[in-house]
């Protein structure tokens, strides 16, 4: 399974994921977040970087060119859209570089997840279900949406799991079973301070979820 750690604001912190063999390190390009990336990891550090884990650029209803600017100033290798963000711009991006469309599932009413993603379906590389959270985060917020929401969706596109995911939810990752769940996508419940991860903590959510 593959873990994908979300909000990555330290380039030492990068490199110590980097050695655990975590496979997604996630950095914020939204300027809303405590997690902003922008004024803590400099364009020459992130992209000279030489790591085997993935980076990946998360944007909240930016356009295109801001978005494109970021993908070559920060060598990113694959872009999260995780607001409004409509088909059309998902396409356009990626055109240039692999795209995780993200939607934020509400427990206040139940969804029809395959109409929710049915326009997305050719226009990205794969899916990540968040939680839509009161306060009007757009994630980060600790909170989950109930699961089996997705156990009912078709969905046919290799997909994250995010939202409140802490190191107690390891055995519950494991039992969740749906034929194209990719990866755990992990933030605020593995932190010290915003932006900060315990990776004592990542770490032993890695081996519990090899157990």
């Amino acid at each position: 399974m593959n873990i994908k750690v979300c909000g990555i604001t330290q380039l030492k912190q990068l490199q110590q994921l980097d050695k655990l063999n975590i496979d997604y390190a996630g950095f914020i390009f939204f300027k809303g977040s405590p997690r902003y990336v922008v004024d803590k990891i400099s364009k020459d550090e992130l992209s000279n970087a030489d790591f085997d884990i993935k980076k990946v650029g998360v944007f909240v209803n930016a356009d295109y060119d801001e978005i494109m600017k970021q993908v070559d100033d920060y060598s990113l290798d694959i872009v999260q859209l995780h607001g409004d963000e409509r088909p059309e711009l998902c396409e356009e991006i990626s055109e240039n570089i692999e795209v995780i469309k993200a939607f934020r599932l509400s427990n206040d009413y139940e969804q029809d997840i395959d109409e929710l993603i049915n326009e997305y379906d050719e226009v990205c590389d794969y899916y990540l279900f968040d939680t839509a959270a009161k306060s009007g985060l757009s994630g980060g917020s600790g909170e989950q949406f109930d699961w089996k929401q997705l156990s009912k969706a078709r969905i046919e596109k290799p997909f994250f799991l995010s939202g409140g995911i802490g190191i107690d939810d390891a055995e519950r990752v494991k039992k969740f079973k749906h034929p194209d769940f990719y990866g755990v996508d992990i933030n605020s419940r593995f932190e010290k301070e915003p932006g900060v991860k315990d990776l004592a903590l990542v770490m032993q959510f890695k081996m519990a979820l090899k157990k």
